[in-house]
């Protein structure tokens, strides 16, 4: 259905009870990739740092060098993905937003396209650069720039929810919305992503497909087609 996306995984997808890394868990993320790239399709990959990093949730130091640290902890899971990726057979690239040679390349828009087209699975580190962007308006930036068919947002939860499955003082179940647009999200706050994110796919015409990553095979699923989750476009 899709023949250029841009994947989105939190930080917290990649951990396990006894590592800030869990390899296995990379491992299934890898050949889901894989599976795609044999589909013909093309892909780029955002991956968060909470895992390791989470300097939102601590007001004892400064906001940027905070971020900082945020995009550092990415760069080390896009290189750990890599090294799982390559180990495996693919063909695989870390493009950077800020320069570090020695580790990976540096991203360019131009060098992105050209290297999807030679059918390399990219992993895009450090974010957009800048500090007070979350790694899904990042995803959402470079899903634009790629000129990427769709944003995928796999998420701990299985889609968008009229209220958070997992407050424990709902007085009643919420409902999980199988399709929204994006003026939807924006009115009733909504939080399939942040603001930044919606707004950009929105200017853009992106689509943004929300789903779980409970099965990590609802990867290749929604991008076959399926209908898992939460599509986010502009018709409703």
């Amino acid at each position: 259905m899709y023949k250029r996306v841009l994947l989105k995984l939190s930080g917290e997808a990649l951990k396990s009870e006894q590592d800030v890394l869990d390899i296995d868990m990379l491992k299934v993320i890898a050949e889901q990739l894989i599976r795609l790239s044999k589909l013909e399709v093309e892909v780029g990959v955002v991956l968060g740092g909470g895992n390791i990093w989470r300097g939102r949730k601590t007001n004892e130091m400064d906001k940027s060098r905070a971020d900082h640290m945020g995009m550092l902890a990415t760069a080390i899971n896009s290189i750990a993905l890599s090294d799982v990726l390559l180990n495996m057979g693919a063909k695989c690239t870390v493009l950077s937003a800020v320069e570090m040679p020695r580790f990976c390349d540096t991203y360019t828009s131009r060098g992105a396209q050209k290297l999807l087209k030679e059918g390399h699975i990219l992993i895009f580190a450090c974010g957009s650069g800048h500090p007070y962007f979350t790694t899904d308006t990042a995803a959402a930036l470079r899903a634009a720039e790629i000129e990427a068919d769709a944003l995928l947002l796999a998420k701990h939860v299985d889609g968008v929810y009229s209220a958070d499955p997992n407050d424990p003082n709902l007085t009643q179940a919420p409902v999980l919305y199988p399709q929204l647009t994006f003026q939807q999200v924006i009115d009733q706050d909504l939080k399939a992503t942040d603001l930044t994110a919606i707004t950009l796919c929105k200017e853009q015409n992106i689509p943004i497909l929300v789903f779980g990553l409970n099965n990590p095979e609802n990867i290749v699923r929604v991008v076959s087609g399926e209908k898992i989750g939460t599509l986010i476009s502009s018709q409703s």
